[in-house]
């Protein structure tokens, strides 16, 4: 197994074993008003929407958490169970181990083997800065093609660079790189932060490429930094493990994100809240906020790793806390759930 192989497989056990949550989840400070008299049926409620291009059941994306090592391969399968079933986004980790070694595509690429209305690759921009012009189109078509992707994300994931031993915190030439995939790559690109968020000044700067949409990745959920400490920890480099928990709870909370981002847009790109969600009532606040779909990740690692059955009626649960969120707030379509009154840092 090489070191990426190896790496991969360390983020997975420790996510599973270990508490790498930031210290406060930002969205138990959002607040949605209860509506008691809804003046609705549940079963009128609509949670169906268009990301994309892509029609999905509900604006949920199952957010790339791995691949790239051989156990990953059954948790992108289980994932693409659940995104087929319920008819939801769904991503895969960074493909980078892929492209250097061809043996392991089957990891990524079993999600081609169930029907899943929109799929997402996944590159960090910090492997392709270093890249020729050439070599990046060339490459973003080999991870797009290996699994049949509707959409290439481009991952912003410069704090977990920065501190593990093996990081590549080359940021340099990354947004004439994401220009450039923008408007000549064949599918639509997406720019995606992993933990740490993108507020309005960033979001202001991809306006200014052909991106189709921002993931803000925004802080609140894992840590990235936790996950590096905990590795760092095992190696017994002092060094990194004193960064990991320096840095635990570093970045900008989704909430912010969201508002930062679409405002600095004018909300005119999609915004993906990806950070820290974990059932369908952080879902629905992020809605309400103004992102057009909610990114979980954490939240269905473990059923993944279970099985199939447990990973769908993981996704079900979830659907159904969107649903009886909408429910008690009175809002039948999504569009009215983004005008559902909302209150930040308030007590129960």
């Amino acid at each position: 197994m090489n070191q990426i192989e190896e790496r991969k497989r360390d983020h997975i056990q420790i996510a599973v074993r270990e508490n790498i949550a930031m210290h406060h989840n930002y969205w138990d400070d959002i607040k949605l008003t209860h509506n008691a008299l809804p003046e609705l049926n549940e079963q009128d409620i609509n949670l169906t929407t268009t990301l994309l291009g892509k029609k999905l059941n509900a604006p949920i994306v199952l957010s790339g958490m791995t691949g790239g090592y051989p156990e990953g391969k059954k948790i992108n399968e289980h994932l693409a169970a659940a995104a087929a079933e319920h008819q939801l986004a769904l991503g895969v980790g960074s493909q980078r181990a892929a492209l250097e070694n061809e043996k392991l595509k089957d990891t990524y690429s079993i999600i081609t083997e169930y029907d899943i209305p929109l799929k997402i690759a996944n590159i960090g921009a910090s492997q392709m800065v270093l890249w020729e012009k050439k070599e990046i189109l060339a490459n973003a078509e080999k991870i797009v093609s290996m699994i049949d992707a509707d959409v290439l994300a481009v991952c912003l994931n410069f704090l977990q660079e920065a501190i593990q031993p093996e990081g590549e915190a080359r940021a340099k030439g990354c947004l004439a790189m994401i220009d450039m995939l923008s408007t000549e790559f064949s599918r639509p690109v997406i720019v995606k932060e992993s933990g740490a968020g993108i507020n309005g000044k960033v979001a202001s700067m991809l306006q200014t490429t052909k991106i189709a949409a921002i993931d803000v990745g925004g802080a609140g959920g894992t840590s990235f930094a936790a996950v590096e400490y905990y590795r760092a920890k095992a190696k017994g480099d002092a060094v990194r493990t004193r960064e990991g928990i320096t840095f635990w709870d570093w970045g900008i909370p989704t909430p912010t994100c969201i508002l930062e981002a679409g405002e600095a847009t004018n909300w005119e790109l999609p915004i993906i809240a990806t950070g820290g969600i974990r059932t369908g009532l952080d879902a629905a606040k992020a809605l309400v906020l103004g992102a057009s779909a909610a990114g979980i990740a954490h939240a269905m690692l473990k059923p993944a790793l279970k099985d199939a059955k447990t990973t769908i009626l993981e996704c079900e649960t979830i659907l159904r806390e969107l649903r009886t969120v909408m429910f008690l707030t009175g809002t039948e379509s999504l569009e009215q759930l983004s005008t559902t009154e909302v209150t930040y840092g308030l007590d129960e």
